[in-house]
């Protein structure tokens, strides 16, 4: 049933009034401990799902289903420690809770008023409350566009609009023209934090002032990138801000119909996302005359196959027609030509989810943050050699480093960093002498790497470089649609030497031959996954050229990753005959007799190591 803005703003209201102490604020109806469990993919696959029906049934038992609430959230973002719960008011932080835990937190925390020592972590183990403001993880984040996920329950609208949901879209069908709009995101310097930073201000005043009889909003939930699941967090933890989102940009470019197109590969978020547009559309925030203003739009969600090359916009919109998903020659620009041959907007997951509170907090709010060149924040899926992995979100300018040592915990076991890749496929790697680089647009770029969608990679010492090129041009090739030849054939000959190299038979003159084709692709390809292909083989080759030149002239693997390149040997001064390592070996490359040194047969060796694991007397060497 439709509701005014009088019953929204009432429904918000009293469900803050009933969940505000989340954010610290006193309640102000009687209200229910609250404990809130990461319902986010990662912690879903750890079984959090059962532990939410565990502890639902275990308070039912105990007659305190109704003192005590059991809510599935989005994403905390400290992906490592999950699956998390914090129990409020109190804000207890506990860490890899088990299905099995149910009855202790109920016993122990519920009734008996303890903590449960052994779920805190031990940053936090003096004082678990509040855990979220304690832990260096969250300390240096400035959580804007994540700012709901983990706090709110994703499937219920009532507490969106606890914290001022519709309150932008309202505020811009009430008492804001298309224009004022439109400069609104332009005096804030929101640029897409989708790849490219083109500024989403721009974007849209192109698209309002094309002339036509349709026009569209498309959010691109496409996500394809190594590593990368900052869109696919937002849309399970706060979907509610991008129909939000997508509701006021088609209104400042006269638009009244949108597309949500997301990977299929994403199955809670386009549930939540469903039932979100399902939720707006009943509350009237969706659909004919909007808050009755006379205001139309209503969205449709598209689902992708899981294709790279559809993250491409002209690909995407191809593939929210129901054609083949590849890429259009430019101009026409879709915000002149774009879907079904209209007007479009299109920009991706975390730009939309900015667009609210920019409306509602003013455009000085945004652009008081980050550099002068780059505003706001930037949400990042940290991933790799790091103690910390998860979804962290911080102001433009922050260095590396800070990312890497103070939020991410710095690289297990003392291992030296060696690099950090980011832009995914399309980026570049950045290595430890540019750890103080700020991220931001500019200074990515300078250093060869760009900020893409966000995914960002740490290697160690352990990683090598013309491996981690090779793993990215073979991902390449796999996505690429194969539409123009520079990029179809370019990238496969590229492959080529690099597993030419990696394999030991690489030759005087691969180096050059690979710069050669970068070039060449990046001049002749149609769209940007090709112009940019080649940016992990350039930035590895920029940086990290000598390990090139190892695998070429000596033969060797510095990082000891190619196979082809390493050999395991046995000590014999070292080797007491236990023979263990001849025992786990899978091909029964090892032989030799108890108590005496025991040998490899090399040409049998297959290179997996196990040996080397095995080993309790560090007998075996690898060269």
């Amino acid at each position: 049933m439709k509701k005014s803005i009088e019953e929204l703003r009432q429904i918000g209201k009293e469900k803050l009034d009933r969940i505000g102490l989340r954010v610290g604020l006193e309640a102000k109806t009687e209200s229910k401990t609250q404990i809130m469990v990461c319902g986010g993919t990662g912690c879903h696959s750890s079984s959090s799902h059962i532990l939410i029906q565990n502890l639902k049934d275990e308070l039912k038992a105990h007659n305190l289903d109704k003192e005590v609430e059991v809510i599935q959230t989005g994403c905390f973002g400290l992906c490592q420690k999950g699956p998390i719960v914090i129990i409020y008011p109190e804000g207890t932080f506990y860490s890899h809770v088990q299905p099995a835990d149910f009855k202790e937190i109920v016993e122990k925390h519920i009734i008996g008023k303890e903590i449960v020592d052994r779920l805190v972590l031990d940053e936090i183990k003096a004082d678990p409350n509040d855990g979220l403001n304690k832990l260096e993880f969250y300390k240096k984040q400035n959580r804007n566009a994540l700012g709901n996920c983990g706090l709110l329950d994703p499937e219920c609208i009532d507490e969106y609009l606890a914290f001022k949901g519709y309150e932008a879209l309202y505020k811009v069908v009430t008492t804001m023209t298309q224009d004022q709009v439109i400069q609104e995101i332009l005096d804030s310097g929101l640029r897409g934090r989708g790849g490219a930073g083109f500024p989403t201000g721009m974007k849209w005043k192109f698209a309002k002032a094309a002339q036509n009889d349709k026009k569209y909003v498309v959010c691109n939930a496409d996500e394809g990138d190594p590593g990368a699941f900052m869109d696919r967090s937002v849309l399970e933890g706060d979907p509610h801000v991008i129909v939000e989102a997508m509701a006021i940009a088609a209104y400042a470019i006269g638009a009244d119909e949108g597309y949500v197109y997301v990977r299929a590969e994403y199955p809670i978020a386009v549930k939540r996302l469903t039932i979100a547009i399902n939720q707006a559309r009943e509350y009237g925030l969706l659909g004919k005359d909007i808050m009755g203003t006379g205001f139309n739009f209503d969205l449709h969600v598209r689902l992708g196959a899981g294709a790279f090359v559809c993250g491409e916009e002209t690909a995407l919109l191809n593939s929210v027609e129901g054609k083949r998903g590849e890429p259009r020659p430019r101009p026409p620009f879709p915000a002149n030509e774009g879907a079904f041959k209209k007007p479009t907007v299109l920009n991706n997951v975390e730009t939309l989810a900015n667009i609210p509170k920019i409306i509602r907090e003013g455009a000085k709010w945004f652009s008081d943050m980050g550099t002068e060149d780059s505003k706001g924040t930037k949400v990042f899926a940290l991933g790799g050699k790091i103690a910390n992995t998860g979804l962290v979100e911080v102001e433009m300018g922050t260095t590396l480093r800070e990312i890497v040592y103070d939020i991410g915990g710095g690289i297990p076991d003392n291992k030296a960093f060696k690099a950090a890749q980011t832009g995914g496929p399309s980026g570049g790697c950045i290595p430890a002498q540019h750890l103080d680089t700020p991220i931001d647009f500019k200074s990515l770029a300078e250093v060869g790497s760009m900020m893409g969608s966000g995914g960002l990679i740490v290697m160690d010492e352990d990683n090598c470089m013309v491996d981690v090129a090779r793993f990215f041009m073979d991902f390449i090739v796999d996505e690429s649609c194969g539409k123009c030849s520079p990029c179809r054939i370019g990238t496969k000959r590229m492959l080529e030497i690099l597993n030419r190299i990696c394999d030991g038979e690489g030759q005087e003159g691969d180096v050059e031959k690979l710069e050669d084709l970068a070039k060449a692709i990046k001049a002749g390809s149609l769209c940007a996954l090709g112009q940019t292909a080649a940016n992990p083989v350039l930035s590895t080759l920029r940086y990290f050229r000598p390990e090139y030149e190892a695998h070429i002239k000596d033969k060797k693997c510095p990082a000891g990753v190619c196979k082809n390149l390493i050999t395991f040997t046995i000590d014999p001064a070292k080797c007491v005959g236990c023979s263990l390592c001849a025992k786990k070996c899978p091909v029964n490359a090892i032989s030799g007799e108890v108590k005496s040194p025991f040998v490899i047969n090399q040409e049998e060796c297959i290179k997996c190591g196990l040996c080397l694991q095995t080993c309790k007397f560090k007998a075996i060497d690898k060269k």
